[in-house]
């Protein structure tokens, strides 16, 4: 029995309560929902396998004692098959002890379900548009960049995990003055001249003028004799590099499609697939900046104002209104947020239900104006458009931080870090944490095969689990001979227990947006399998002679652990097996291999 069939049996106990006359002014309407009757793991395990506060939770509506209604579930609950014990504790909390044949149910569930345990339907119906990395075309993918790379594809096939249809999507900034400077300073690596001062910089841009450069070549162009134009000089009097000339035209047209080639190939390197790879230019180019301002205009929410085009974002919550088209005529930034969002939700093919937008932290003032146009456009700011605000990445090194890139030059990118570590450790590393916390990678750490390495733990005791399989098979243990109610030991109640909580977990995920409570789930599971290796034997090894000579009790728990019967050895193989199917599908849900041998 695990909680989710504890938390219906004691739904289902209070419906029979109130029926039966017994709950006093409770009444049908005012019992929440079955997963609302939270079944938790106490803390201090003498208290039972699972407890619950249910009958604090309805006292008041009942107009009763915690304490006397909790005695009235216990002794319900006392009745049911597969309970062994029921206790009212403290204020009114309800423990439960389970016999060891229900608790070890779990087993035969995981292993008939495999891959699929846990996993639910309960967000089918949705459409989550799921926008991640969204990464300028001006250079490789930073490890800002990076993280987002690895939060968002496992948030996704969470999402996924719980039944929602997911569309992952990228989103290139390729229509801006960002574009202009990433031109600029290609032509400018291509003269061997300096890097204007707004310009970008780094070995690559090396690399991709000269392939730029090459490819022109080979297409009959002389891109350096075409001509140029001098872009002038900034306020500080320092230049600006080339002007708007069909030399910086030409690089542009031609970098920006390596780049984006480049970020592609970096993405699937990094095992992440993107369903639309949306860019910005056609926002333009198809009208649809246009009509949105249009629908916003018939709505009453765009004014003239100093001779640019606001939109009156206050209205709807914003601190201040916002410019869209500027005094000069050109598109402010917002305009094109405004278009996307509306793509989004109204496209041809799989209009998003939920827009989730995944952030960095020097958006966070974008919030406001976001949910302000969410609410203009008629939708619920929050449901149908969250935003997601990720925090810094620290890469460390012998305890130093560390910030050059060799490609790169100031940053460190997605190629770095899995040169340094491998995809493994990069996507679980950045996964592991709260995305709205920053985070320390200690490239020394996750390079170490050792049990302070958190990813290395977790592939361990799939590999440990593993090699258990292959001992067990060359002993010839059969695991139809199993009785899984000899799974009866502290140990074997600590792993049936945190199986049992995967299906909660991979819920709470979904709903919460939070892909690494999947990895600290993993660490428990991994933990508590550990343990359970080092002390209780699948295949039997037979007592040394000191453990022979020690007293009877203490001898006869040694034989349990290291020289089980045929049915106890069958039995912690098939537990043995169980757990190694949950950390694979786990670790499949991070991204993340499961290796067989370490």
């Amino acid at each position: 029995m695990n909680p989710e069939a504890l938390s219906e049996l004691i739904s289902h106990i209070a419906h029979d309560l109130v029926a039966a006359g017994e709950a006093g002014s409770l009444t049908e309407d005012l019992i929440p929902p079955v997963e609302k009757f939270a079944v938790m793991r106490p803390k201090d395990r003498s208290h039972g396998d699972w407890a619950s506060n249910a009958a604090m939770q309805l006292a008041k509506k009942a107009g009763m004692k915690p304490r006397d209604l909790a005695q009235l579930f216990a002794a319900r609950l006392q009745s049911a098959d597969g309970i062994a014990a029921v206790e009212v504790a403290g204020p009114g909390f309800i423990n439960i002890t389970l016999d060891s044949a229900s608790a070890a149910a779990i087993v035969d569930v995981v292993l008939a379900q495999g891959a699929q345990f846990g996993r639910n339907d309960h967000l089918s119906g949705q459409t989550l548009n799921l926008e991640f990395v969204s990464a300028n075309p001006t250079g490789p993918i930073h490890i800002g960049g990076t993280r987002w790379a690895a939060v968002g594809d496992s948030m996704a096939r969470v999402l996924e995990a719980n039944g929602a249809k997911v569309i992952r999507e990228y989103y290139f900034n390729d229509h801006g003055e960002q574009i202009n400077r990433f031109a600029k300073s290609l032509v400018a690596a291509a003269h061997g001249e300096q890097t204007p001062a707004d310009g970008y910089k780094g070995a690559y841009i090396d690399e991709i003028a000269q392939r730029v450069i090459e490819e022109a070549k080979a297409d009959g162009v002389d891109i350096l004799a075409l001509p140029r134009v001098d872009g002038g000089k900034n306020e500080d009097g320092e230049p600006l590099g080339e002007g708007d000339s069909e030399q910086r035209e030409e690089f542009r047209k031609r970098a920006v499609p390596m780049m984006f080639a480049e970020i592609q190939e970096s993405m699937k390197n990094f095992r992440v697939h993107f369903d639309v790879w949306f860019h910005e230019n056609s926002l333009y180019q198809d009208g649809e900046v246009e009509r949105a301002i249009a629908k916003l205009r018939e709505q009453g929410d765009i004014f003239e104002k100093d001779g640019a085009t606001w939109f009156a974002s206050t209205k709807h919550g914003d601190d201040k209104d916002r410019v869209i088209i500027k005094s000069d005529g050109n598109y402010a930034y917002f305009a094109a947020d405004i278009a996307y969002y509306y793509n989004k939700r109204h496209r041809k093919t799989d209009p998003a239900d939920v827009a989730i937008y995944m952030l960095g932290a020097d958006h966070h003032g974008y919030i406001g104006r976001m949910m302000a146009m969410c609410a203009a456009f008629g939708d619920k700011p929050g449901v149908n458009m969250q935003i997601l605000i990720g925090q810094l990445v620290n890469v460390m090194k012998d305890g130093k931080a560390v910030r050059m890139s060799k490609r790169a030059g100031n940053v460190v990118t997605i190629d770095d870090l899995v040169d340094a570590i491998g995809v493994d450790a990069s996507r679980y590393s950045l996964a592991r944490t709260d995305y709205n916390t920053s985070v320390d990678i200690d490239l020394n750490l996750l390079a170490s095969h050792s049990n302070d390495n958190p990813v290395y733990y977790v592939q361990y005791a799939h590999a440990r689990s593993c090699n258990v399989d292959r001992n067990a098979a060359e002993a010839q243990i059969d695991p139809t001979t199993a009785d899984l109610a000899l799974l009866d030991t502290e140990t074997d109640g600590e792993v049936l227990a945190a199986l049992a909580q995967w299906p909660a977990a991979l819920a709470q995920a979904g709903d919460l947006r939070a892909p690494h409570r999947i990895a600290h789930y993993l660490e428990e599971l991994a933990a508590a399998y550990h343990k359970w290796y080092n002390i209780e034997r699948v295949v039997p090894m037979p007592l040394t002679d000191l453990e022979e000579r020690k007293p009877e009790a203490e001898r006869e728990a040694l034989r349990i652990a290291k020289n089980p019967e045929p049915a106890r050895a069958a039995a912690r193989l098939k537990l043995n097996d169980a757990v190694r199917t949950v950390i694979a599908a786990g670790l499949d849900l991070l991204g993340v291999s499961a290796p067989e041998k370490m």
